[in-house]
């Protein structure tokens, strides 16, 4: 079977890994430090902080929101910053507005920060939010937007902005986005990497994305203060530069209490051993993507999803709409490939029994939805394979 997911390991980080375990450091020591710094000249943000998980990244803004004070944003229309003066911090009971297309990951922080889920329905060409229906739903109350950029393809930064100096115009102030890049390292939005268009981005280093620090997350912050409050939350609120302090072990004032977020050293090792390779991981997801685009048009049943002109998807996945998914899924396992929704839609679950609202889009779409492998193992030949797979599908 060709697989939907394999996991990337540089032959370089077993060696690594040995080298921090001899050290006799392994927690949140050197290499976290060097690896931010790594991520931070690649991607353009500095300002990026490492952590324990892609969910606990999303727990971590939620919980740096909710100080009622100013905060920075970056104006993407014109590269100006500016201050959210009259910034209320999220209260609990708020709501954030959210898509049930995802991971549990990205909504289970939501409820995880007493706050209350307000579902959005999908656009059915992206599998993205709809902005229409995300406009139309967004009150006083909401305070926060988790916008996922499914497969990797870019959410419309520029449209979310203006629909929040929109809703500024009105109450003098704006729900802050958190985009969930879980699906997206590597992705670009008018040219720029995600993580520099003024909003949290997380990124996801889980096992099966296109890299992995064995497990780990990142969190890349739009200013300098959520950036420093960050690196002290995700550990306990504690300053580890030991200057002023009469005992070593002994911490000074917590002004801010915090979380076990952090990422250790041996995750941290095997994260810049793998992040050596992105740009080839990334190159090879987007070239089995590019045939699929060419080669998957016109096809019987099937339905491509969008693409848009500066929208630059790194392509996790990807995802196609087929008419009759139960012999879809049954052909192309006879044709030896895996298949799969990918992710359970959320507001099925029965925890979130209390946010279930009517979804038209994604009643009509979710049982057509099903992704194909374009990872960085598809060779020429059984891309080829697949391919010519769906082509016979109702032959």
């Amino acid at each position: 079977m060709i697989p939907l997911f394999k996991v990337f390991m540089a032959p370089t980080a077993k060696e690594k890994v040995g080298e921090v375990l001899d050290s006799g450091y392994i927690g949140q020591g050197p290499k976290v430090d060097e690896f931010e710094k790594q991520l931070g000249e690649y991607f353009g943000n500095e300002k990026v902080v490492t952590v324990n998980a892609g969910t606990s990244a999303l727990h971590l803004a939620l919980h740096l929101l909710k100080k009622e004070k100013p905060y920075w944003m970056k104006d993407v229309f014109d590269g100006v910053a500016f201050v959210e003066a009259n910034w209320p911090g999220i209260q609990d009971g708020d709501e954030v507005l959210a898509t049930p297309l995802t991971c549990t990951a990205s909504n289970w922080p939501i409820v995880a920060n007493n706050l209350k889920i307000k579902w959005v329905d999908i656009d059915p060409t992206t599998l993205n939010m709809d902005l229409e229906d995300l406009e139309r739903k967004m009150t006083p109350k909401t305070k926060a937007i988790m916008g996922v950029h499914w497969g990797g393809y870019p959410l419309d930064l520029d449209k979310i902005r203006k629909i929040q100096a929109n809703f500024r115009k009105s109450f003098g102030w704006a729900p802050a986005l958190i985009e969930d890049g879980a699906h997206s390292i590597g992705t670009k939005y008018k040219g720029k990497y995600l993580g520099n268009h003024g909003n949290f981005v997380m990124n996801s280093l889980q096992a099966i994305k296109h890299i992995t620090s064995v497990d780990g997350g990142l969190l890349y912050c739009p200013h300098d203060e959520l950036y420093e409050r960050a690196k002290l939350v995700r550990w306990y609120g504690i300053d580890r530069n030991p200057k002023g302090r009469t005992d070593f072990r002994c911490e000074a004032d917590i002004p801010e209490w915090g979380f076990k977020f952090h990422m250790n050293d041996v995750c941290a090792a095997v994260g810049m051993e793998n992040f050596k390779h992105l740009d080839e991981i990334v190159s090879k997801h987007k070239e089995n993507a590019a045939y699929y685009d060419e080669h998957l048009q016109n096809v019987d049943g099937v339905t491509l999803l969008k693409r848009e002109k500066g929208f630059e998807s790194a392509f996790w996945i990807y995802t196609l709409l087929v008419d009759d998914r139960p012999s879809f899924y049954k052909h192309m396992e006879k044709c030896g490939v895996t298949v799969s929704q990918v992710h359970e839609r959320n507001d099925k679950h029965s925890c979130m029994a209390e946010f279930k609202t009517e979804l038209p889009n994604l009643e009509k779409t979710i049982g057509k939805v099903v992704s194909i492998p374009v990872g960085w193992w598809v060779t020429e030949d059984e891309r080829k394979h697949i391919v010519e797979s769906i082509k016979n599908w109702k032959k």
